[in-house]
């Protein structure tokens, strides 16, 4: 079996080619099970976030079907997404077996991430990992890899300072906003969305004492499960038209598909606040506003790749820590691929005792026939050892000679080895 990942991620990417390759939630099973069924591929998680979508999968190893599997699932992507193979492949990085596994668990650490450390991609990868299973396309492979870089991940956490500092791009976002608005408390925020990063944002906006938020989801019970543990108003994103004018701030984050806010409902909402200055920022992938309303005079809107700036400057703290965590990264890497190795022998181990354990059958049931016969027992015995030592021998024999005949001369050292046959005893 191979390990390969493919993906996007906002280093290879921009926000107008990331939002082609996110995949819809409501989509997530159908097109695991879509993966698992192109030839070759047994095994395959899809991780889509605002700033990545990656596959993760094993494939059967040999050549032919390396190049076969991942022809066809480069092939299915572009076409599922309905871009061209080049456009995908020109934004597109391909990793293997170690790389693969030191790449997720950078990922699942943080340390892949837009905002160095941030702890929102873990969550993320987790539940990634649970469609995957639901989508039954986990097997033991992937299972005992998602695990490992979770396992990492916490070591991270625990033994490094990577997330003691409150930076994340829901705390970009919020910082960004002071530089429009120097006193908050005077400010209305609406949210677009009730998911983890608005969480974030609301908290870090309480933190700056702001002085109203209104909370819009799809689902009013989910807005109001949100908008009571900070005071807010809870709406429907069909009553944003109402209350738009209201928001000096919006930050949005949801899951849809297609554009929540248009220029047409923005212009209208300046209107009504007698043009008094709007920010925003767009954290979504697809985007949840249009970009034309950019455009727009007292308008100041950002989207996740405008956070960079803002990321940069209080990313500084957590590099001393992101080489600790890196270093923490690779020993765990290593360690993982000797567990694979030491994994892969397991099966050959038991082959092997196995027919030793024939063998021994056999012989034993030749001296057994001669002890009923009334053949002497010393005999039967010494019968019994040379037939087992000529047996063990034969296998390793024959593959010395043609070993050596063929100038394979490592085989001499592996027989010493493995037979112990260059130890002296005292």
């Amino acid at each position: 079996m191979a390990l390969f990942a493919f993906g996007i991620n906002h280093k290879t990417a921009s926000v107008e080619v990331r939002e082609k390759v996110a995949f819809s939630p409501d989509r997530l099973v159908s097109a695991h099970q879509q993966v698992c069924s192109l030839p070759d591929i047994r095994e395959a998680v899809i991780v889509s976030t605002c700033n990545r979508s990656e596959i993760y999968c094993y494939l059967e190893r040999d050549a032919v079907s390396d190049e076969t599997g991942l022809t066809e699932l480069i092939g299915w992507l572009a076409e599922y997404h309905g871009l061209s193979v080049n456009e995908l492949k020109n934004s597109a990085y391909l990793l293997r077996d170690g790389s693969a596994i030191e790449h997720l668990a950078k990922v699942a650490s943080g340390l892949d991430s837009m905002v160095l450390g941030e702890p929102q991609i873990l969550g993320q990868l987790k539940s990634s990992y649970a469609v995957a299973q639901e989508s039954h396309t986990v097997g033991q492979q992937l299972n005992r890899l998602f695990q490992h870089s979770f396992a990492v991940a916490k070591h991270v956490r625990t033994h490094t300072a990577i997330g003691e500092n409150p930076v994340s791009v829901a705390y970009a976002a919020v910082s960004l906003s002071t530089h429009i608005f120097s006193d908050l408390n005077q400010c209305c925020a609406l949210l677009i969305g009730a998911g983890e990063t608005i969480d974030l944002v609301a908290r870090h906006l309480c933190e700056k004492n702001i002085a109203k938020i209104i909370v819009a989801n799809r689902t009013l019970q989910r807005a109001q499960s949100l908008a009571e543990q900070f005071g807010a108003e809870a709406i429907m994103l069909g009553d944003i038209p109402d209350y738009l004018h209201r928001a000096d701030i919006v930050i949005s984050s949801t899951a849809s598909q297609l554009p929540i806010l248009g220029k047409g409902a923005v212009e209208v909402a300046l209107k009504k606040r007698k043009h008094a200055p709007m920010f925003m920022v767009d954290i979504a992938v697809p985007r949840d506003i249009e970009a034309q309303v950019g455009e727009l005079a007292d308008v100041y809107l950002y989207t996740v790749d405008d956070l960079r700036e803002v990321i940069d400057e209080n990313m500084r703290s957590r590099e001393e820590a992101a080489l600790e965590a890196q270093e923490i990264v690779q020993a765990n890497t290593q360690k993982y691929l000797s567990t694979l190795k030491s994994l892969a022998a397991v099966d050959t181990i038991k082959t092997m005792r196995l027919k030793i354990e024939e063998m021994k059958k056999g012989e034993l049931d030749k001296a057994l026939k001669r002890i009923t016969n009334g053949e002497d027992p010393s005999e039967v015995l010494q019968g019994l050892a040379n037939g087992l030592t000529n047996k063990f021998a034969h296998a390793p024999s024959a593959f010395l000679r043609k070993a050596l005949a063929e100038g394979r001369n490592d085989a001499l050292m592996w027989v010493n080895e493995i037979f112990e046959l260059d130890d002296k005893t005292e």
